[in-house]
């Protein structure tokens, strides 16, 4: 019998939901001691004005790009202690959900794990939703994992004259 899953890739907005998709991976990770591969994709927006559009300057990008891989460390880091047998991260640019599953094809991983905020209604109209763009195109098993709500203090017990306003 073969193993479910020997590579996992992991995209990362840095948001709470995607260090969720870390830990679950994470935990995946030690269950089939597969490596864990965390992945942001930079999309770089252009600014548009009267004259044309204004792009970041090379120096700009450099401090973009320092503060991505120091986020991306962290992450990695996060990866380690929460069981993951084998980390690396990856940094690319272009338009996320395309170069997620881009990434994924052509470095041959079986299992995406990723965090999804959720949205419905106008909110993923207007936002759309990379997970789901990655779950209608990539070529293996995308897990699209959404954190739990923090429960209010009223629900978890503290009594409502407590609570302050």
């Amino acid at each position: 019998m073969t193993q479910p899953f020997n590579r996992i890739l992991v995209p990362t907005d840095f948001s709470l939901d995607a260090e969720h998709a870390v830990r679950i991976a994470s935990a995946l990770s030690h269950s089939y001691s597969a490596p864990v591969t965390i992945l942001h994709v930079y999309d770089p927006v252009a600014f548009p004005l009267p004259d044309g559009y204004v792009m970041y300057t090379s120096r700009q990008l450099a401090r973009i790009w320092a503060e991505l891989d120091s986020r991306l460390a962290q992450a990695e880091r996060d990866a380690r202690s929460a069981g993951a047998v084998k980390t690396e991260t990856r940094l690319r640019q272009g338009i996320t959900a395309s170069e997620i599953v881009s990434f994924a094809r052509a470095e041959g991983f079986d299992l995406i794990v990723m965090g999804t905020h959720g949205r419905t209604g106008v909110g993923r109209v207007l936002l759309g939703s990379v997970a789901a763009r990655v779950v209608q195109t990539a070529h293996c098993p995308v897990l699209a994992v959404k954190r739990a709500k923090q429960r209010s203090e009223t629900e978890a017990g503290v009594p409502a004259a407590v609570q302050t306003p």
